[in-house]
């Protein structure tokens, strides 16, 4: 495995790869420009020239094969992507989400299932999938981008002169289309499996679905993200909040998917029974409704929109490279009009017209035309059912018996060679020249040089401050660190509460839903918890803190800490 050998070998920040419904993405990072290279390269040659075209037993592993070690066994189905679907099919999350849709994109690529229906993987051929890869896994087909501190023309040199000058230029039609309107809407059942132990009442999934415009409209992509978040995301959101306290599911969420081109919004409630469906239905479009007349709460959609512009001017990806976050919003536009490469990755003009929209009628009226009066949408209901799993691989069991009844002895003993085959081919180790391929960083490689660090003390009312002088795009951070060593260890358990709750409850100012919305409306968000701090001079001293941290806008620097004091001390 060419990637296990790079990683043994490499200071990469990310290497993997990821199938979505309408594009498949091969990203690699790294902080060392030869790392860099390298994994580029390896990339490169496993998307473009993979080993598959050469040997047929890498498709029997990774996509299906029969298995038989012997003429007097069982005839089954093995390979990695088969299994993995497998699982995929028998996990309710999975099975409603992919539901969803189908049910909203029964005529596009959307309407089926990029991963592979796992009934239906073994009816692929080797030859055909060859094929496809050919056509579709090709230059002409591809989007490459770079990102970084790096000489772009040299690595688009490099890129052209390796790989794509080998290729000739084909006409490739993998326009994503869009789903023709529904002049009613779907209403669509499932089952979903269900182990013995687990009761059917109780465990069904409500889903309430609609289709949100297209993701080329700027505006759209962004002020859905707010009303989700504002009616139904957000703590003591509308939407959520009627939906719980009719006891109508024990988990309700809510799902915007803008990652398509067709963008959905999704409330769903989980862990219900099905004969609930009309109320889920009634109570989500009495919200709405209710909403429009009596308008959405401003304080709220100025708390959403601070909180995604907050997260969007940060750039915080935790421990993801900024580079590839931006690269996979970037397809959110690029995929579907070669002009609008970063149509979304620009966005202080999109928050500040949306800021501006607050107090009109704006956001209702897109709750009237995307939920209220679209026809273009779906309820779908997930039924638990016992025993299903076990039916389908009974029905699978008399299938695959079936099959080898029908095959001579000839066939028979044949696909015992070819399960033996596979086998001893899965078992072989690469030779030492192969490996040796594969390139690897060396110490003089690396970097040498000492990023400094800058630390300042301060104090402030008789407390000591830690300050860094950094920059932060107009942005404070604030940790505020309580020591910890008066509490027990049999207290410390049930202090971890603490953190769970700390900006989530009343204070003597605020309800939980009004503190929620001001913490997002004037901070990026709070978080607190216990740490454990290790003493670097003593081997085994250890120091327990308690930290709250939050990061302001310099202009709300006073707000903020404001705000701290009121949860910590109200």
């Amino acid at each position: 495995d060419p990637f296990i050998e790079l990683a043994k070998g490499s200071l990469n920040t990310f290497l993997n790869a990821m199938t979505f419904p309408d594009k498949t993405v091969y990203p690699v990072a790294s902080c060392n420009d030869k790392d860099f290279q390298n994994l580029m390269h390896v990339y490169l040659d496993a998307v473009f020239y993979p080993n598959i075209h050469n040997e047929k037993k890498i498709f029997e592993q990774e996509g299906w094969h029969y298995e038989l070690e012997s003429a007097d066994d069982e005839l089954t189905i093995n390979g990695v992507v088969y299994s993995e679907m497998k699982g995929a099919f028998s996990s309710p999350d999975d099975v409603l989400e992919r539901e969803i849709m189908n049910s909203l994109f029964p005529d596009t690529a959307y309407g089926v299932e990029s991963g592979g229906d796992p009934d239906v993987i073994p009816e692929l051929s080797y030859e055909e999938f060859l094929e496809f890869h050919k056509r579709f896994y090709h230059p002409s087909n591809s989007y490459i981008y770079l990102y970084g501190d790096m000489d772009m023309a040299e690595k688009l040199q490099f890129i052209d002169e390796h790989y794509l000058s080998r290729f000739d230029a084909l006409d490739i039609d993998s326009e994503i289309k869009l789903q023709k309107p529904f002049e009613t809407l779907k209403d669509i059942q499932i089952e979903y499996p269900i182990s013995e132990a687990e009761s059917e009442e109780g465990n069904a999934y409500l889903s309430y679905n609609t289709i949100v415009g297209d993701s080329l409209d700027k505006e759209l992509y962004v002020a859905f993200q707010i009303l989700d978040y504002a009616i139904s995301s957000a703590p003591g959101a509308p939407l959520k909040t009627a939906l719980i306290d009719k006891g109508i599911g024990k988990d309700v969420y809510s799902v915007y998917e803008n990652g398509i081109y067709q963008p959905y919004f999704s409330v769903i409630a989980k862990n219900t029974d099905v004969d609930r469906k009309e109320e889920f239905v009634d109570t989500i479009e009495n919200v709405i409704k209710d909403l429009i007349a009596n308008g959405i709460e401003k304080k709220s959609l100025a708390a959403a929109i601070r909180y995604f512009e907050f997260k969007y001017r940060e750039a915080d990806f935790g421990s993801y490279p900024k580079g590839l976050m931006y690269g996979l919003q970037v397809f959110d536009s690029w995929l579907y009009d070669d002009s609008k490469v970063f149509w979304h990755i620009v966005a202080n003009d999109t928050f500040a017209a949306l800021k501006e929209k607050i107090d009109t009628d704006y956001f209702e009226k897109l709750l009237e035309k995307y939920i209220l009066n679209n026809t273009h949408k779906s309820i779908v209901t997930a039924i638990p059912v016992k025993g299903l799993g076990d039916r389908k691989e009974e029905a699978l069991a008399k299938k695959l018996a079936e099959y080898k009844s029908s095959l001579t002895a000839e066939e028979i003993k044949a696909i015992v060679e070819e399960t033996k085959a596979l086998e001893a081919y899965q078992e072989t180790p690469d030779s030492k020249e192969a490996l040796e391929t594969i390139p690897l960083l060396t110490r003089e490689d690396m970097r040498k040089e000492i990023i400094p660090l800058s630390n300042m003390m301060e104090e402030i009312d008789g407390t000591p401050f830690l300050r860094h002088d950094v920059f932060t795009n107009g942005i404070g951070y604030v940790r505020l660190v309580f020591s910890a060593d008066h509490i027990s260890a049999d207290t410390l358990v049930y202090s971890s509460i603490l953190k769970n709750v700390l900006g989530y409850m009343n204070t003597d100012r605020h309800n939980y839903g009004d503190l929620f919305n001001e913490i997002h409306l004037y901070t990026g968000g709070l978080s607190s918890g216990f740490v454990i701090y290790d003493d670097v001079k003593k081997k085994d001293a250890y120091r327990v803190v308690f930290e709250v941290k939050t990061k302001v806008l310099y202009e709300n620097m006073q707000k903020g800490f404001d705000l701290l004091e009121e949860i910590l001390l109200h």
